[in-house]
């Protein structure tokens, strides 16, 4: 397929392709997004860019309605993956904020629950059908299911076996039909709006893309779990392309385009296996990186001894949701050596650093001094040496930025001074305004700091007007 492509738009634009941006569901994991790369690879593309697809829907969704200022749920529901994006869209910036998925529930399996359903409505074991009977029972029940979305009918669905048998589908037996599947749509939307801090009502839209993001039925369903009424994209089937081609155009700097900054989530957590006592043996996961973290991300925290005289702290390090270890996927470990001492006297400080581009950086540093790194790529990133060393080089740069915003920082100096100055009501309105600068700085998605940091900005000229200046004035009058 990718080679088709190549081979397409080689001869459509009568030139060479030097790179391409593919688009992938939302929800899949570091395996299958490598995967997806080294088939682009072994085609000829080389792809320096993965791009979730609800991210690039929202991309396309955002440029061509106009809205700059927005948050929207991104249900993409395909033929085979549903994945649901909640995304921020503020001026020139489309942060995702949280993503979830289901990579095995798509509109095949819609088409599979009718199928199973007509069976059983005339008590046929599917496996005495034919390959022939059983490919025309699906494409019927996909014929039927898209009559459905487009219009008010009632199709009717037919099989021939040693006589006629038919079923009549409508809106409410597909609805029903769809239940099961529906269900396990709720906890995926649960998962998402949870990881965004966000309630339903806080959406301004919830955006139904891929191509069987078309069903009526899901629309209905959708309207009663989240009391808002889907949107269906104009164009369902070719958004997420078009939002991947936009995301070519930001990354090859085109001049509309130079503005746009786009960022994308982590879609699994990343940490260390711990114990909580001498002797555990259930070690679990202490979550370094949490899923939906901003990317890049970089994160510090620090790991004790447990045993007296314990000269060597061994770092697991693990990929997954699961509390316990041993459930989720071991990356790789790391050991440092720490002076012997009493329990929990001595410590590794370790730091996390992960980029859009799979890589994980790690460091330990011992209270003894010392210092152990490893770089974890996927053994599928086929990447040269010097990429990967440029690629940690500007992670160790991230985790300095992280550590020093200049412009935060001024921000809550201003506030604090103003809080040492105050008294009674304005010292209270200006410590709960500091407390809720610190936990965006801390907490905050790039969309919801950069709205804080205008509105910290303005409130804080107001708040140092009245203080410094308006008193001087009522003074002399």
């Amino acid at each position: 397929m990718l080679k088709q492509l190549y081979a397409d738009a080689k001869d459509f634009l009568q030139e060479e392709i030097e790179e391409a941006v593919i688009s992938v569901p939302a929800y899949f994991d570091d395996n299958q997004r490598n995967a997806t790369k080294l088939a682009a690879e072994l085609a000829g593309l080389p792809v320096k860019r993965l791009i979730n697809e609800p991210s690039a829907a929202a991309l396309s969704y955002s440029l061509s309605s106009g809205r700059n200022d927005c948050c929207l749920m991104i249900v993409d529901f395909g033929g085979g993956t549903l994945d649901v994006s909640i995304v921020q869209c503020f001026e020139n910036v489309i942060e995702i904020i949280a993503i979830a998925g289901d990579n095995r529930l798509g509109g095949d399996d819609v088409d599979r629950a009718i199928a199973d359903y007509f069976c059983r409505q005339h008590s046929i074991l599917e496996n005495t059908l034919s390959d022939s009977q059983k490919g025309s029972l699906l494409r019927q029940a996909e014929a039927a299911k898209k009559a459905l979305s487009a219009e008010d009918a009632a199709p009717r669905i037919r099989l021939f076996t040693d006589r006629e048998l038919s079923l009549t589908l409508d809106k409410p037996l597909l609805a029903k039909i769809c239940q099961p599947l529906f269900e396990r749509i709720r906890p995926v939307i649960a998962n998402a709006v949870r990881d965004s801090r966000l309630q339903p009502s806080q959406l301004d839209d919830v955006i139904l893309v891929g191509g069987s993001g078309k069903l009526a039925v899901l629309a209905d369903y959708l309207e009663k779990l989240l009391g808002k009424r889907p949107l269906t994209a104009e164009n369902p089937e070719t958004i997420v392309a078009e939002g991947a081609a936009i995301c070519a155009g930001i990354k090859s700097r085109r001049e509309e385009l130079r503005d746009m900054v786009m960022t994308d989530v982590s879609p699994f957590s990343l940490g260390i296996a711990v114990a909580d006592e001498a002797g555990d043996r259930n070690l679990h996961m202490a979550t370094m990186i949490s899923r939906s973290s901003m990317l890049p991300a970089s994160h510090k925290d620090r790991f004790y001894t447990l045993n007296n005289d314990q000269e060597w702290i061994q770092l697991q390090i693990y990929q997954g949701e699961s509390y316990y270890a041993e459930e989720n996927r071991k990356l790789g470990e790391l050991t440092v050596r720490v002076p012997a001492d009493l329990a929990g006297r001595q410590y590794a400080e370790v730091t996390f650093a992960y980029d859009i581009n799979g890589i994980l950086h790690v460091e330990a540093k011992s209270s003894g001094g010392d210092i152990r790194e490893t770089v974890i790529v996927n053994p599928e990133v086929h990447m040269k040496e010097e990429e990967i060393r440029q690629k940690v080089d500007e992670l160790r740069r991230l985790q300095f930025a992280n550590e020093e915003d200049q412009e935060e920082l001024l921000l809550t100096a201003r506030a604090e001074r103003l809080y040492a100055e105050l008294t009674g009501e304005p010292r209270e309105q200006v410590g709960g305004f500091l407390q809720r600068l610190q936990q965006t700085m801390k907490y905050g998605g790039l969309v919801e700091k950069k709205k804080l940091r205008r509105e910290a900005a303005d409130w804080l000229d107001q708040m140092e007007e009245w203080v410094y200046y308006a008193s001087w004035e009522l003074s002399d009058r």
